[in-house]
């Protein structure tokens, strides 16, 4: 399902789109981003990425289930199909794999994720009211955000709370502002689509021992989240009139798929391709989330 603001002869004119996952990117290292984004190469696909997309679509179709029937079982049942639908959707995922033995183990672990799910919260007592609800609003400025909410729960007073699935392992205190990014920039969407903010922010890990990391945001975060998103975008725009793409390293460079491209490894980025109107809207845009996504 989709949540967008309603169009009016005052909307300003679309400058661009970005979603958390694409702001991210920027934030972690522009020449990500500019690989990404602007050239689109292809990336090799991931298993934990893919695993995180299986995962998500499990407990997402539990919540088909009647509440009595959304148990542990279940949840495994639901999660083969998940992985053959995914494969049929793309073969390459298929080679990820060595050989069937760490295929199995694979599979395996992402049930232990849906197993640790259940430890954190009981879906018999829950019924969301939108799952993987895909939303955005445009900012005063043309900005507009978008993304794919995981879960979307409303109390019978009105009061929402948003809900994002992590297969990973939950962040140390050092760390917990930037997983927060992701769940104010959602908060902050939905405020500038109802004139409503969230009463919270739940970031479900799945990973590790199991975590719930919540937040009660405020107008004033979500204000100083859309000057920080506001920053972000003229940024981009000043990287897209320069032409300066500058590495960052860090420690996420050993998980990148473009380290033979990245001159902080003794390579080369490709020319820059010519830029459309409408290129930075059309990049953001999918009819689903993709396994490169923020899982």
């Amino acid at each position: 399902m989709t949540y967008s603001a309603d169009m009016s002869l005052t909307e300003p004119t679309i400058i661009g789109a970005l979603s958390p996952s694409r702001a991210g990117d920027f934030m972690t290292c522009p020449l990500l981003y500019r690989f990404r984004v602007i050239d689109r190469l292809p990336e090799p696909p991931s298993p934990a990425a893919v695993r995180g997309t299986m995962v998500h679509s499990v407990l997402e179709r539990l919540y088909d289930l009647p509440a009595p029937a959304r148990t542990v079982a279940a949840a495994q049942e639901l999660l083969e199909p998940q992985w053959h639908r995914l494969l049929a959707e793309d073969p390459a995922y298929g080679g990820m794999f060595a050989d069937d033995r760490e295929q199995a183990q694979w599979l395996a672990q992402a049930g232990s994720m849906l197993e640790r799910y259940f430890t954190l919260e009981d879906p018999t007592c829950l019924e969301p009211a939108e799952r993987e609800l895909y939303v955005e609003a445009v900012l005063d400025n043309g900005l507009m955000l978008r993304g794919y909410i995981d879960r979307l729960d409303v109390a019978p007073t009105g009061e929402v709370r948003v809900v994002d699935y992590k297969t990973g392992s939950a962040p140390g205190p050092a760390f917990e502002a930037k997983a927060l990014f992701q769940m104010k920039f959602y908060a902050l969407t939905l405020w500038r689509l109802h004139g409503s903010v969230p009463r919270l922010l739940q970031l479900m890990y799945l990973g590790g021992g199991g975590e719930v990391l919540r937040y009660a945001p405020d107008e004033a975060d979500l204000r100083a989240t859309e000057r920080k998103v506001q920053a972000l975008w003229t940024a981009i725009e000043r990287a897209m009139e320069t032409g300066e793409w500058p590495p960052r390293p860090s420690r996420l460079c050993d998980w990148c798929s473009y380290q033979e491209l990245c001159p902080q490894f003794g390579g080369t980025p490709p020319p820059l391709p010519g830029r459309q109107p409408g290129d930075t809207v059309r990049s953001t845009r999918r009819t689903s989330r993709a396994a490169t996504d923020e899982l």
